[in-house]
């Protein structure tokens, strides 16, 4: 998925180890294969080329899933989380290479495109159709949550459930580690990702995810803009903030912490109550560093070990 992975784990020897790790890389390999908008033969992109209206695709049961899951988010955030941005993010990804910023015709075009209520999903015969020509979906901001979860399930298959996975930064814990409490997971700080973690974490059974552009922005004319777009206005995002999110799963921790970025302060509480989680956010501002967390974060909170 672009990224580096890491599992940690304990099992009682050596080979079931190696087998455990092998048969867990092998699954999130799929799903990257499932899911990928970088690949152009991933399922993902073969269901952008493929289907048009009135010609619904079927496909595999993660894609589905993720989709549906998408969809949803999308509803509740008033469109805020939209996994069709994929032609405007391909925009961004040129403008980040040539430190050139699109055109006002190119965004045009391509949030014609732009609107999860442009997709249908048949759940009987669990399908998919988008109901514009050449729009794109882009799971940037939910697959890799999805994997970590999935990853998660397969060492559990295994009798493995003291263990955690680290998809960069999108963390799905089991059981604490033999004669622990809990996991500890460090937190950056919003202006030096590399720097040695502020905040650190205790989290058991549960899924942590940070979103943030530390290191993932273009500065174009002296601006400085997101990785992260609107999705109603086709441009990057150019206050920095960093969004970490406590949730009961990777998939919700993933697509809160991007959504979370966007949404208003009313619809964010709004969320983290729906989705039974917990936040913390900095954002970069004039007069510095500005933060907010929700009710329930500072119970996960721990002293620097």
């Amino acid at each position: 998925m672009g990224v580096p992975w890491q599992l940690t784990f304990y099992a009682k020897s050596d080979a079931i180890a190696i087998e455990a790790a092998e048969t867990t890389f092998a699954r999130v390999k799929k799903l990257d294969q499932i899911m990928s908008d970088f690949d152009p033969d991933s399922e993902l992109n073969q269901l952008c080329k493929n289907t048009r209206p009135g010609k619904p695709v079927h496909v595999s049961e993660d894609l589905f899933r993720v989709i549906q899951f998408s969809i949803c988010l999308y509803s509740r955030t008033n469109g805020d989380f939209d996994i069709t941005v994929g032609g405007i993010t391909d925009l961004w990804r040129r403008a980040w290479r040539k430190r050139r910023m699109p055109t006002a015709e190119d965004i045009r075009a391509k949030l014609i495109k732009v609107g999860s209520d442009k997709i249908r999903l048949n759940q009987a015969n669990q399908a998919v159709e988008l109901l514009e020509q050449e729009m794109q979906l882009d799971l940037g901001a939910i697959a890799k949550g999805y994997a970590a979860d999935e990853a998660m399930k397969v060492l559990k298959e295994l009798g493995i459930t003291r263990g955690l996975v680290d998809a960069s930064g999108d963390i799905v814990a089991g059981d604490p580690p033999p004669g622990k409490t809990a996991w500890v997971i460090g937190i950056a700080p919003l202006k030096n990702p590399k720097a040695e973690p502020t905040e650190f974490l205790n989290i058991v059974n549960a899924s942590v995810a940070t979103s943030g552009d530390a290191n993932r922005y273009v500065e174009i004319d002296g601006v400085r803009y997101s990785h992260i777009v609107n999705p109603h206005t086709g441009i990057g995002l150019t206050t920095s903030s960093s969004v970490t999110v406590i949730a009961k799963d990777g998939i919700t921790a993933d697509a809160l912490a991007s959504a979370l970025s966007l949404v208003d302060s009313c619809t964010r509480k709004k969320l983290l109550r729906q989705y039974h989680s917990a936040a913390f956010i900095a954002t970069g501002a004039k007069k510095g560093i500005q933060t907010w967390e929700s009710a329930g974060f500072d119970s996960y909170r721990r002293e620097v070990p």
